[in-house]
């Protein structure tokens, strides 16, 4: 097998094992770090396929801020360990068949659409990372700018209202 397969095993490997473990943690900053590992996991996929900018994005916007706000939040909230509870109707042989139903769909359209995407990519049909940059600050500068702006007032929003409540 080639070095890039195997990293791309590694990384998927990688990827499932920190979602498991986001699912079976019972403490909140636990699942927070393991929903860390899966981000970076996804990361260095992208970056195997050859989209620098998705994979940049994804560790700056999800590993880093996302996950900052994330962790914010359960601080904030003083969550604890979860209760143990019993499996719902649904957790049971109908969620398995729900479950075996999506990886059979999943399975289909990888199938049917496997050439489409290494047609794409030979063609040049993805787009650099400088022309996403250029488009960004360049053409679409002012909504870029507004968004920043508009989280910036959300997170002012959400300090007021944490600190009113307290009081």
């Amino acid at each position: 097998m080639s070095e890039p397969l195997l990293v791309f095993f590694a990384l998927a490997a990688l990827a499932v094992i920190g979602a498991v473990s986001l699912i079976l943690q019972k403490h909140p900053i636990h699942s927070a770090l393991s929903l860390i590992v899966v981000m970076v996991a996804l990361a260095g996929l992208f970056l195997l396929m050859g989209a620098e900018f998705v994979a940049a994005v994804q560790i700056i916007v999800y590993g880093g801020a996302i996950m900052v706000l994330f962790v914010f939040v359960i601080m904030l909230l003083n969550a604890g360990v979860e209760e143990h509870t019993s499996l719902s109707k649904m957790a049971g042989p109908p969620g398995l068949l729900l479950v075996a139903a999506l990886a059979a769909f999943v399975a289909a359209t990888i199938a049917k659409s496997g050439t489409g995407v290494q047609a794409a990519a030979q063609t040049g049909a993805l787009s650099s990372t400088k022309g996403i940059s250029e488009m960004v600050f360049k053409d679409f500068v002012y909504p870029f700018e507004l968004t920043s702006f508009l989280i910036l007032v959300a997170i002012l929003g959400a300090t007021v209202l944490a600190q009113r409540e307290k009081s």
